[in-house]
């Protein structure tokens, strides 16, 4: 029996949470225990007293830790390193507190190292962190014990009060609940937020923040340090932004978390955005499109080579229809690669590779790189700049399939933006196939939604009268329980898609601002944003007011 079996049969875990496990230690080799502490299953504290019950070794307590070092042979890097710490000469051996006391190597060096038999027990890790600092002043430049006076000793103080605090159980439960109320009101992002008089926590649902309860006053420093656990971070860094992931199960569904953290004037501001991992499985259908853009986006995505470009302000769905797009093409004869910043749903089958700015390795670094690892289709999370653009566009000369995303609000402002960079018209011309721009409405909730007459519709939106509808059938939001009274529950994407054709590439060669062009595209059967907007709420699926503020055209009270 191995420890997860030992704490499912003690119904400390449930079937589902054992699987995971034992997932993740064969895929990444971690302990059983490391895996458990870090997805929040089981405090260290309490891992630290079940590793003891199940291996049937001592566990070390407080008076168990010694006032000087006990063996010379060990240095604390190596310690701080293997995450143990000696603790006294027995008459059986060298006793070893360790963090993890399955770890055979760990054992085996230091009975090497020390030339005699070894007893491990069982600690908390931020116990054997703590005297670690104290006894070999590991993280000091000479690796020797120093004496930094008041500040390093209250320092130290500091980051022992942070992982008590992070590893407490009331704090692993009250995360762990809060990021299931996130999911399941289908919330984008957590926002945690230190004001001075109270902590304020909102959930991003459907595109817009509310607020939810706040956490117990006193709480908010050990809610961040434990979301810095959780993430790898360094829990007493306050003064820098840091940014990270999460991998986690909460009640049995697997959770992707990225998290970003900055200090700001009255404590750490925590920014959780949570990656549906289901998401990444949507096809072009699953997203909202009517059925003559996802056909001709369809045929887009099918050619050779060229390049497509998907645009919209940040939060439009621009990463979900890339992704339902490489699912489509995905199959074994092809080979995809993509360069994100960073990479937000891993594809099965599919090569992603993050930027890291930090080292240089940035969007046109990589996929220039990239060229010469013989794919069919690439994927740039963002043209951002000329040499990217340059770069994108000889791949996609070159029979290559390159997708990407630009910031404009509307098609042919991506062509422009293009230009803006320094490519040459001709080139835009003649590698551009299509664009396609969206955004994202709320859905209105079938609970509680009330229709509108044709008549009120028109006369708060005379233009409406001009447009040709099958069988109108307006709706406004309205708000009850189902919905938590904003009437409306779920989004769906809006999307005009620019095809270039022979009439609008002679306009792109002749440098015709954007307004030219979308007449052109209307001229060729483009359908704008609010156009489709305003078909969806004929539809009964969003409001007039849900359309006008996305588009920003608007209709009046509705």
């Amino acid at each position: 029996m191995d420890l997860v079996d030992f704490l499912f049969e003690r119904r400390r875990i449930d079937r589902v949470q054992r699987e995971r496990v034992q997932v993740l230690r064969r895929d990444r080799g971690e302990s059983e225990s490391m895996i458990l502490t870090r997805l929040g299953l089981v405090g260290e504290r309490e891992m630290a007293g079940l590793l003891a019950e199940f291996l049937a070794i001592p566990l070390a307590g407080p008076a168990d830790y010694p006032a000087t070092p006990v063996s010379a042979d060990l240095g604390g890097e190596f310690l701080e390193q293997s995450r143990i710490l000696p603790l006294r000469d027995t008459g059986d051996g060298l006793a070893l507190a360790m963090a993890d006391p399955t770890d055979v190597q760990a054992i085996k060096a230091v009975r090497l190292a020390a030339g005699r038999p070894i007893v491990p027990w069982a600690a908390v890790p931020s116990d054997i962190t703590a005297h670690l600092a104290r006894l070999y002043g590991v993280g000091h430049p000479n690796g020797a014990a120093t004496s930094q006076g008041q500040s390093s000793t209250a320092a130290r103080a500091d980051l022992r009060r942070l992982e008590e605090l992070a590893s407490g159980e009331p704090v692993i439960r009250y995360v762990n609940r809060l990021i299931g109320q996130a999911a399941a009101v289908r919330s984008s992002d957590i926002h945690i937020e230190a004001n001075p008089d109270r902590v304020v926590q909102r959930l991003r649902v459907d595109g817009l923040l509310r607020d939810i309860d706040p956490p117990p006053a006193g709480l908010h420093d050990n809610i961040v340090s434990r979301i810095k656990v959780m993430a790898g971070l360094n829990i007493a860094e306050r003064r820098l932004p840091q940014d990270g992931r999460v991998r986690t199960v909460i009640e049995g569904r697997e959770i992707d978390l990225r998290v970003s953290i900055v200090p700001t004037l009255h404590g750490e501001s925590v920014v959780l955005r949570l990656l549906d991992r289901d998401k990444a499985q949507l096809d072009l259908g699953a997203l909202g499109f009517g059925a003559r853009l996802r056909e001709r986006l369809t045929r887009l995505f099918e050619l050779p080579s060229g390049m497509l470009l998907v645009t919209g302000p940040t939060g439009s769905g621009k990463t979900s229809t890339l992704y339902a797009a490489l699912q489509m093409l995905n199959r074994r004869e092809r080979k995809i690669l993509t360069v994100e910043d960073p990479v937000e749903y891993q594809l099965t089958g599919i090569n992603q590779i993050p930027v890291r700015p930090e080292i240089g390795l940035d969007f046109s670094m990589l996929l220039r790189s990239l060229l010469r690892q013989d794919p069919d289709i690439l994927l740039v999370g963002e043209i951002r700049d000329l040499e990217t653009a340059r770069i994108a566009t000889q791949a996609a000369l070159t029979g290559h399939l390159l997708l990407s995303t630009l910031h404009t609000n509307d098609a042919p402002s991506a062509v422009m933006r293009l230009i803006d960079m320094g490519l040459e018209s001709y080139l835009v011309a003649a590698v551009l196939k299509g664009v396609l721009a969206q955004r994202l409405v709320r859905c209105l909730c079938a609970d509680c939604r009330e229709p509108i007459a044709w008549s009120d519709a028109v006369a708060e939106l005379p233009h409406l009268s001009e447009m040709s509808f099958e069988a109108p059938d307006f709706h406004r939001a309205v708000g009850c329980d189902a919905c938590g009274g904003t009437g409306y529950r779920g989004r769906i994407a809006i999307g005009e898609l620019l095809v270039f054709d022979e009439a609008i590439s002679r306009a792109v060669v002749a440098q015709a601002d954007a307004a030219t062009l979308m007449a052109a595209a209307r001229a060729g059967g483009l359908v704008d944003l609010h156009t489709d907007g305003l078909d969806k709420a004929a539809a009964g699926i969003t409001s007039l007011d849900e359309v006008a503020r996305v588009t920003g055209a608007a209709p009046g009270g509705l």
